[in-house]
């Protein structure tokens, strides 16, 4: 691939900066339709976390960084790293879950843009034959969008009758070896969903489904067309793909499972083979080579990942049923208060991620936790977004014939984001 150089200068900024300068910062080009880089309002991220780690979560921490001219970092991070006591810590690697779509969704567009994949024609075509039925007229755009109604083959793994969120990781995940295909048997079990098109549906399937047509058109592993193409021209050196390898390399925070009965421990499900989600959520990252990433990736044409009429084809979401959410093609935009931000988010059984940019790419917000099946988690890292990129939100002035309202027992965030559906939680 010709396009290996990242044009656009990156943060080099090293992620252990905790809450430095807080300085409003120059607003974003007009027409952008972007966040202003405001200064975030670290005290509500902060609030937001704490929330997050009493939901439940041993530890959480944002990562924000800024890449303009005044290019700075500010990382915030409560709790623990491990249950042995260890404080969490924000450089560490983790497992990124469903933010793989992304990494998935960039090589599609590559090869969409070598004429090698036309994603206005059946999906079949490009895939190995007798992946799914002759009569599944799907679209690759389809299935990238999550419109094409194709089950979600994680049902059948986490929620049969009777079993226990950690009986079923034990039983089915832990350990497991998948072959994508088997993946995709069994989704093709259950049939059509719906008209293609016709409606949005998250399916994990789906971006399995994509992997593999990188690797039919390819002729090679998922796992080295993603390090050929992504990982080594960006110099990704903490983000990795080691499927069906179970252990996470180097300093990594360790991710926990909470069980349904609240009253049990939580489960250290760090170790897992990642076969279950494949090309849908496999990739081992950290919160400065996500930066990175999506950084490269909001660039377009300068960023050496995609052109620029790639990026305008990933960032062209589509509403969903989820108020402010929309999806494109692998690509999620949250609707804030000061803008739209686009990204993805990650629920893996033990971590918990959402990675968001500016369009203009002038801000990245990465915010983890680690622990997972537990929407409360989930909810207080969603409430981080909108302090980090938009900064505290003005009080409004009180006249003397309106008494201050009495305080609610759980004050309710600001513009609150409503949990999306990266997984079953």
């Amino acid at each position: 691939m010709a396009k290996t150089s990242l044009l656009r200068p990156l943060a080099t900024v090293a992620a252990a900066a905790v809450l430095v300068a807080t300085g409003a910062l120059p607003a974003a080009a007009a027409g952008q339709g972007t966040t202003d880089t405001t200064a975030p309002d670290l005290a509500g991220v902060r609030a937001a976390l704490d929330a997050t780690a009493a939901a439940g979560a041993p530890g959480a921490f944002a990562v924000i960084r800024d890449h303009d001219a005044a290019a700075r970092t500010r990382s915030v991070s409560v709790g623990l790293a491990d249950l042995d006591g260890t404080p969490m810590n924000s450089s560490w690697r983790f497992r990124v879950g469903s933010n793989s779509k992304m990494f998935t969704a960039v090589l599609v567009m590559q090869l969409a843009e070598e004429g090698r994949i036309d994603l206005d024609r059946p999906l079949r075509e490009y895939l190995p034959e007798g992946t799914l039925p002759e009569g599944w007229t799907m679209t690759g755009r389809q299935v990238m969008e999550h419109r094409a109604g194709v089950f979600d083959h994680t049902n059948d793994l986490l929620e049969q009758a009777g079993e226990e969120t950690t009986s079923a990781f034990e039983a089915r995940i832990r350990t497991k070896v998948y072959d994508p295909r088997a993946l995709v048997a069994m989704s093709v079990k259950h049939g059509v969903q719906y008209t293609p098109g016709t409606r949005y549906s998250y399916s994990n399937t789906d971006f399995v489904l994509m992997g593999l047509a990188v690797e039919h058109l390819t002729g090679q592993p998922y796992q080295e067309v993603l390090n050929e193409r992504i990982l080594q021209p960006l110099g990704l050196r903490k983000t990795s793909f080691v499927v069906p390898d179970q252990d996470i390399r180097g300093a990594h925070v360790t991710g926990y499972l909470t069980n349904d009965d609240r009253t049990k421990p939580l489960l250290d499900s760090t170790a897992q083979t990642g076969s279950w989600l494949w090309a849908a959520g496999a990739v081992i990252s950290d919160a400065e080579d996500l930066d990175r990433f999506l950084t490269a990736l909001m660039a377009g044409g300068n960023g050496g990942l995609v052109s620029d009429a790639s990026l305008q084809q990933m960032t062209a979401a589509l509403a969903t049923p989820t108020a402010k959410i929309s999806y494109g093609l692998g690509l999620r935009r949250i609707t804030l208060s000061c803008g739209d931000v686009y990204g993805h988010g990650g629920i893996v059984q033990g971590f918990n991620t959402q990675s968001f940019t500016t369009q203009d790419g002038r801000r990245s917000v990465v915010v983890f936790a680690n622990a997972s099946n537990n929407g409360s988690v989930t909810q207080g890292l969603m409430n981080t977004l909108e302090p980090a990129f938009c900064g505290k939100q003005p009080v409004a002035p009180r006249t003397a014939f309106a008494p201050a309202p009495a305080p609610a027992s759980v004050p309710a965030p600001v513009n609150s984001l409503p949990v999306v559906e990266d997984t079953r939680i």
